[in-house]
């Protein structure tokens, strides 16, 4: 079955019917456009969502990330960020397979279309064309058939009267003659447009019509099939990344399951253990027979007391020095905790204190006066202390963390250095036995200045490190290789431990950092900063993108900038943008 057997008589049908399915067509386009600005939107509140959770550098919450518990939340921002990308490839993938094809493919439809109802249309013209001569043969015949039976009728009436002249009936009879000769002609011409035109209407219904409509058929066909495809990309465009949306979703489960609370208190002890020794208990002393103040200083000595501990601990406020209500004006000067001395009694001799009001005011006044040797005031404990370089103001614990971690800095930062001087020492060789490619003497400036940070740098780590073993720490003494060049231009190597014998410390001069390739033809390329493995293909059919293989190892050039895309290099030199979520990324560190 078919139309142009079938629907033969169904032109306007068929014309509406093919109109309606390109408008469709048309509706489905632009469904799937909503649908990718819904998930563009979509990915966008999320990102905007995990950026606005996210800590700021430097912030307090970047600190606490320690913890188990909040690195797991930054984990589950990152996951979003990585579902909003896949939000944003699926409406990418939608807009190129279903909206740009189904569009192209929509215009091709539309000019078929148009050219199957012109050629229908002509077909029909000249089949109407043909039909008007006919029906013009034909009432022509009928005029002149008429005619020549009137003409037919007078010559057999004027032979007929005996009162017409022999020349009047010859004349009649050659008209009517003439009448019948032309009607006859009018006859044939007559049925050869009607042979013409049953003619032509056989080829346009039996032939040319059909065939237009089943050239219509199978576009409408087409059309259905292509429409299809797009339905069915519909549910692949998401099918497609549904399983890097289920590892997004399976990280944010495992951020949960790697929170461990009792890591955490232990990570919380470690971060903020003082090292200080808990108080000790306080000594009576009993006023009736004398303050033995040696024993009290000797109890202040070491930071046992609750005092010392307040130093530390600026922020606690122990119940012990929580009585402001009990201060004086006037003592202010000496110490926050200490009260007015007890009025001596004139005859009992030594002041007894009055323990039914309040007998730790007269201790802490006792206490204040013992200690006023070492410090002038218990106000000053409260304040902030001076930061000092060796980290003095620190509780030990704290201070030997502190010292450590700035003794690991300066050491990287001193290999850095060296590194240069190596770096630079093979540069000035290579200028020195190719003069063409540069002047060795050009690099003094710099070597001096690397030289002089060698020498800055290697005294503040011995500094650190006599601190570090000051507080009970374990320095680790950076082991590096430094270079001195003679004056043939060749370097020697020694530890920065042992200088050379019978030698000055490096020559500032010669001391050198820079980064070069023995070709110097690849100065301009980013050097790489890790390096990643594909977990998953990518075609990179867009503008700045780069496709991959799963398995393909890449050289990560710049980082995630927070957009779900990471730019890579190949080992041929090509680069591009690559999905996130598609690689498994390891930083050089």
């Amino acid at each position: 079955m078919d139309w142009g057997t079938d629907l033969w008589d169904q032109y306007d049908i068929i014309e509406k019917h093919t109109q309606s399915g390109l408008e469709l067509v048309e509706k489905y386009v632009k469904f799937v456009k909503e649908r990718t600005e819904i998930e563009q939107n979509y990915a966008k509140q999320l990102r905007n969502l995990t950026k606005r959770y996210s800590p700021k550098r430097g912030s307090k919450e970047e600190q606490e990330c320690r913890f188990s518990n909040h690195q797991s939340f930054l984990d589950i921002l990152n996951e979003m960020n990585d579902y909003a990308g896949q939000r944003e490839l699926i409406a990418e993938n939608m807009m190129m397979d279903i909206c740009i094809e189904l569009t192209k493919y929509l215009q091709e439809l539309k000019q078929e279309r148009k050219m199957h109802l012109s050629e229908a249309k002509k077909a029909q013209q000249s089949l109407e064309s043909t039909y008007k001569q006919l029906d013009s043969s034909k009432k022509r015949f009928e005029r002149e058939w008429r005619e020549a039976e009137k003409a037919a009728l007078h010559a057999e009436k004027m032979d007929q009267d005996i009162n017409a002249t022999k020349a009047d009936v010859e004349k009649a009879k050659q008209q009517a003659h003439m009448r019948a000769h032309i009607a006859e002609e009018c006859k044939n011409d007559y049925a050869s447009q009607l042979q013409k035109y049953n003619k032509e209407q056989g080829h346009f219904y039996f032939s040319e019509m059909p065939l237009t409509f089943n050239k219509l058929q199978d576009m409408d066909e087409r059309r259905v099939r292509k429409l299809a495809q797009g339905y069915i990309l519909f549910t692949d465009t998401e099918k497609h990344v549904m399983p890097i949306i289920g590892k997004c979703l399976e990280g944010i489960t495992k951020a949960g399951t790697n929170v461990n609370e009792r890591n955490d208190s232990m990570a919380l002890i470690e971060q903020h253990k003082s090292g200080f020794e808990r108080p000790g208990d306080l000594e009576f002393e009993d006023y009736s027979q004398g303050i033995n103040r040696a024993s009290s200083e000797s109890s202040l000595g070491t930071p046992k007391g609750p005092i010392d501990l307040l130093s530390k601990n600026r922020s606690k406020n122990f119940w012990l020095f929580s009585k402001k209500s009990k201060l004086s004006p006037s003592s202010s000067s000496l110490s926050p905790f200490s009260t007015p001395p007890p009025a001596p009694s004139p005859s009992n001799g030594p002041p007894s204190p009055k323990f039914g009001r309040d007998p730790l005011s007269y201790c802490l006044k006792e206490i204040n006066k013992t200690v006023k040797p070492r410090i002038s005031s218990f106000r000053t404990l409260r304040r902030s202390p001076t930061v000092t370089e060796d980290f003095g103001h620190l509780p030990p614990e704290q201070r030997r963390k502190r010292l450590q971690q700035k003794h690991d800095d300066i050491g990287k930062e001193l290999q850095k250095e060296v590194d240069q001087s190596e770096a630079l020492g093979k540069m000035k060789d290579v200028y020195e036995k190719n003069p063409q490619m540069g002047d060795p003497a050009s690099l003094a400036p710099q070597i001096s200045q690397t030289a002089q940070n060698i020498e800055r740098l290697q005294g503040e780590l011995n500094k650190y490190e006599s601190w570090l073993a000051e507080a009970g720490g374990r320095g680790e003494t950076l082991r590096y290789t430094a270079h001195t060049f003679n004056n043939n231009g060749a370097h020697d190597v020694y530890s920065a431990e042992t200088a050379p014998p019978d030698e000055e410390a490096p020559d500032p001069s010669h001391a050198i950092y820079a980064e070069f390739d023995d070709d110097f033809e690849d100065e301009d390329i980013t050097a790489p900063i890790g390096k990643c493995t594909a977990m998953y293909n990518f075609p990179g059919a867009s503008e700045g993108t780069i496709s991959m293989q799963e398995g393909e190892v890449l050289a990560v050039v710049e980082e995630d900038k927070g957009d779900g895309w990471t730019r890579v290099r190949r080992a041929n030199g090509d680069e591009g943008y690559i999905p996130t979520s598609y690689v498994s990324i390891t930083i050089n560190k």
